[in-house]
C-alpha cells in the first residue's frame, strides 16, 4: 500500500487551531517544563524527608551513643522548620499543576539555610558533615538555569566560609585527639557514602524526569512543523480550487454545445464519449467544491446526519462506482448500528484517501472491515500488494515517503494521519503475515454522535 493519493482539505473540521501551531506550541512547552518542574520538587520534598530523619538519627547517636552534648532545643527548631516547609510544599504540589524555576531555587536556597543551621550549631566547618553542600550545588547544577546555579552555588561557598569564621564549638568529654580526629574520618566516611547514594537516586530520576520533558517537547515541535505543512498544502489547495473553478465551468458548457451540435447527436459512440467526459467534469468540480467546502465550513456544517451502517456502505459504494472496479471486498459489521453520527466530507475524504492508495498497490483486492470498538468506528483497510517496506511502517505517516519514489509524493497518508489526529482517533499500519498491508483508521464516535436517530 503506497502513501501517494488526493490531497486532503485538513482542516474542515473547524475545531480551532491544530495542536502545536502559532496560538498552542509555546504554551505546550511551557506547560512541559512547569509540569517537569513540578516533579522535580515533589523529590526534592523527598530528599528533605531523608535529610529530617538522617539529621535525627545523627543527633541520637551523637548525643546519647558518643555522649557529645548537642543544643538540642536549637537543633530541633531547625528540623521542625524544615518539616513545616515539606507540609506547606506538599500542600502547595496538590494545588498548582506547574512550578517555576524560581520556585525551585527558593526551595534549595531554604534546604542551604537550614543545613547552615545545623552546622553552625554543631561545630561549623570542621563539622564533617559540611561536604553535603556539595548535594544542593549538584542538584542546582540539574534542576535549575545556569544563572540560578551559580547564585546558589555562592551561597553555599559563603556559607560555608561563614562557618569556617564563626560557629557554636562541640565539645568532646572523655575524648582525646586521636578519638576526635577518629570520628571526624568516620563522619567524613559516613558524609561521602550518604553523598554518593543520594546523588546516584535523586540525580537519576531528576534526569529521568528532564528527558521526558525534552523528549514531548520535541514531539510537539515535530508536530508544530507537521500542521504547519498541512496549513501551506491547504492554502495551496483552496487556491487551486478556486482557479479550476472557472475552467470547469468554461468545460461544461463546451460539453453541453457539443452534445447539442448535429454531428455529435448522430454518433452514437460519440454521445458515450461526451457523456464520459460530463461525469469526469462533474466529478472535478464535486471535488473543488468539496476543497472549497471544507476550507470555509465547520466540522458537520457540510454533513448530513447518517447511521454508521449507511457511511460505511455508502462511502465503499460510492468509491468502487467512481473507480469502475469489482475488487472490493466489504465487511460491514456496522450494518444494522442505528448510531445517528454527522461524518462531513473530510472523513470521507480520509478513507477514499486509503482505499485509493490500496487500489494502487493491489488492482485485484481491496478489503474493508468495519467495525465498532468502543466508542470508536474503526475500518480497516487491506490489500495484497508489496506491502510497506520496514523503515516506512517505523514512522507511518510522515510526509514524502512513498513506495513509488515519486518526487513530491508521500503526502497521502501523511494527511490522513494528521486530520484524524486533530480529530481524536488515529491510523495504524502493518504487513500482513499472508501478504499485502492493512490500514486501521480509528474515527472517536463521541465526538461525532447526535442525539437524534438519523433516518434508516
Amino acid at each position: 500500500m503506497d502513501h501517494d493519493a488526493l490531497l486532503l482539505p485538513p482542516f474542515a473540521h473547524g475545531s480551532g487551531p491544530a495542536p502545536g501551531l502559532a496560538s498552542g506550541a509555546a504554551p505546550d512547552s511551557a506547560s512541559d517544563s512547569g509540569a517537569a518542574n513540578r516533579r522535580n520538587m515533589a523529590l526534592l520534598v523527598q530528599l528533605r524527608w531523608i535529610a529530617v530523619a538522617g539529621q535525627v538519627a545523627t543527633i541520637l547517636v551523637v548525643e546519647l551513643w558518643l555522649g557529645i552534648p548537642l543544643p538540642l532545643a536549637e537543633m530541633a527548631v531547625v528540623l521542625a522548620a524544615l518539616v513545616l516547609l515539606n507540609l506547606a510544599t506538599q500542600l502547595w504540589l496538590r494545588r498548582i499543576p506547574d512550578v517555576s524555576g524560581q520556585a525551585l531555587l527558593v526551595g534549595l536556597v531554604l534546604d542551604v539555610a537550614a543545613l547552615t543551621a545545623q552546622l553552625w550549631l554543631s561545630g561549623g566547618a570542621t563539622n564533617p558533615f559540611a561536604s553535603l553542600y556539595l548535594l544542593q550545588v549538584t542538584l542546582g547544577a540539574v534542576l535549575v538555569d545556569r544563572r540560578s546555579a551559580w547564585v546558589l552555588a555562592g551561597l553555599t561557598c559563603t556559607a560555608l566560609l561563614a562557618l569556617a569564621w564563626t560557629h557554636r564549638p562541640l565539645h568532646f568529654p572523655g575524648h582525646d585527639d586521636a578519638a576526635i580526629f577518629s570520628l571526624h574520618v568516620a563522619g567524613m566516611l559516613a558524609c561521602f557514602l550518604l553523598d554518593a547514594i543520594l546523588l546516584v537516586v535523586f540525580v537519576t530520576r531528576v534526569s529521568e524526569n528532564l528527558r521526558a520533558r525534552d523528549a514531548r517537547l520535541a514531539a510537539l515541535r515535530q508536530r508544530a512543523a507537521e500542521e504547519s505543512h498541512i496549513v501551506r498544502m491547504g492554502l495551496l489547495a483552496s487556491g487551486a480550487a478556486h482557479e479550476l473553478g472557472t475552467p470547469l465551468a468554461s468545460l461544461s458548457v463546451i460539453l453541453g454545445d457539443w452534445r447539442r451540435m448535429p454531428a455529435f447527436a448522430a454518433s452514437e459512440e460519440l454521445g458515450q464519449e461526451l457523456e464520459e467526459m460530463q461525469l469526469a467534469v462533474d466529478r472535478c468540480k464535486s471535488i473543488v467544491t468539496g476543497i472549497l467546502l471544507s476550507a470555509g465550513e465547520a466540522r458537520g456544517e457540510a454533513g448530513a446526519a447518517i447511521t454508521l451502517g449507511r457511511f460505511v456502505a455508502e462511502i465503499a459504494g460510492d468509491w468502487a462506482t467512481r473507480r469502475g472496479t469489482t475488487a472490493l471486498a466489504l465487511d460491514n459489521r456496522v450494518a444494522g448500528d442505528g448510531m445517528a453520527v454527522v461524518l462531513d466530507a473530510v472523513i470521507r475524504q480520509a478513507v477514499v484517501n486509503v482505499l485509493d492508495n490500496a487500489l494502487e498497490a493491489s488492482p485485484g483486492f481491496v478489503g474493508v472491515v468495519a467495525l465498532r470498538r468502543d466508542d470508536s468506528l474503526v475500518i480497516r483497510v487491506s490489500d495484497a500488494g508489496p506491502g510497506f517496506p520496514p523503515d516506512m511502517l517505523a514512522d507511518i505517516g510522515r510526509p514524502y515517503r512513498s513506495t513509488r519514489g515519486r518526487p513530491g509524493g508521500g503526502l497521502g497518508l501523511f494527511l490522513v494521519v494528521n486530520v484524524l489526529r486533530k480529530l481524536g482517533g488515529s491510523v495504524a499500519a502493518r504487513n500482513l503475515p499472508a501478504g499485502g498491508a492493512e490500514v486501521t483508521l480509528a474515527l472517536p464516535l463521541p465526538a461525532f454522535a447526535i442525539t437524534e436517530a438519523a433516518d434508516a
